[in-house]
């Protein structure tokens, strides 16, 4: 599984950037969250701290 970040649902707080141990999430040009899958430990401490649920476990 990896984390997923619905786009239509990020406001681009970066909760998950600071809270994400590998540090596979970043905000991107449109300061919307980015994983990058290779690097996501599966661990879905991102999906605990996201205040809006835009990150699911896929």
């Amino acid at each position: 599984m990896v984390a997923i970040i619905i786009v239509d649902e990020c406001v681009g707080c970066g909760t998950c950037v600071d809270e994400c141990p590998s540090e596979a999430i970043s905000m991107n040009g449109d300061n919307i969250a980015v994983v990058v899958a290779d690097e996501c430990l599966d661990c879905g401490a991102c999906v605990d701290v996201c205040p809006t649920d835009a990150i699911k476990m896929e």
